[in-house]
């Protein structure tokens, strides 16, 4: 795990950009895990900057909330084409996200990790951290080899989305996630957090013991991540000057 910590989002975001960039420049058919959410916002304007081709790149994205039609504008759906897959020349027919009003969700979620592993699985996968250590929308307590599910969000995580939907009253309770060892996976990951309020489940999934209460914990065990952050959000890491000092003084 490598955590890189620069001054503001905004660098933070560039670092995240360049690897995922890199990622699609060597391997033009690349398959991308996609983050929604806030905190993907700049790599994903990022990205769009840099006028990639995105023709043979395809994505799964980690999650949508059950019972939203693509259409609604806080589906995860309506926010990736708003934000990212209108800007670029990919291809519909390469783009992927959990259907949030499939009938047979179990069956849906088998059909989800089957497409994954079809498609010779994620190359680069992006994450956010929720405030209590949530990533994708696996929650504390969840398995650390679970699968793409349905699964209830928690209060706090419903408090957290709640300006979006203008009151947490009319946050969905319920989400389709890839599971932890969905994401596991992953050839590499990259995980972005910005801000304060992110610091405490960033200390907790970096250098605290690997547990499922803390969900990014799990990291720990994968042998390729880099974590971007920026200040705000390294302040309770306790080895944070160590992080500075390795990523300046990395071999060529």
């Amino acid at each position: 795990m490598e955590i890189i910590i620069q001054p503001t989002a905004d660098a933070a975001s560039r670092v995240a950009a360049d690897l995922v960039a890199g990622v699609m420049r060597a391997k033009p058919d690349a398959v991308l895990g996609l983050a929604t959410g806030r905190t993907p916002l700049r790599l994903y304007q990022e990205l769009i900057a840099r006028k990639l081709d995105w023709r043979k790149i395809r994505t799964f994205n980690l999650d949508e909330y059950v019972g939203l039609a693509p259409d609604h504008a806080e589906s995860f759906h309506s926010v990736m084409w708003t934000n990212l897959f209108q800007h670029v020349n990919i291809d519909r027919a390469n783009v992927h996200l959990p259907d949030g009003q499939t009938r047979d969700i179990a069956a849906h979620c088998e059909e989800y990790e089957a497409k994954i592993r079809a498609a010779g699985g994620i190359d680069i996968q992006i994450l956010g951290i929720g405030t209590d250590g949530h990533i994708g929308f696996n929650e504390p307590m969840s398995s650390l080899a679970s699968r793409t599910r349905i699964k209830t969000l928690t209060g706090q995580t419903r408090r957290d989305n709640a300006p979006a939907f203008g009151g947490e009253a009319h946050v969905p309770k319920h989400v389709i996630t890839m599971g932890i060892g969905t994401i596991m996976d992953a050839r590499q990951i990259v995980l972005i957090a910005f801000g304060d309020a992110k610091a405490r489940a960033i200390a907790a999934a970096v250098e605290g013991p690997v547990a499922a209460i803390t969900p990014a914990s799990a990291l720990q065990l994968h042998p390729v991540v880099k974590v971007c952050i920026d200040d705000p959000a390294a302040r309770l890491l306790q080895r944070s000057d160590y992080y500075r000092w390795v990523y300046e003084n990395k071999p060529s």
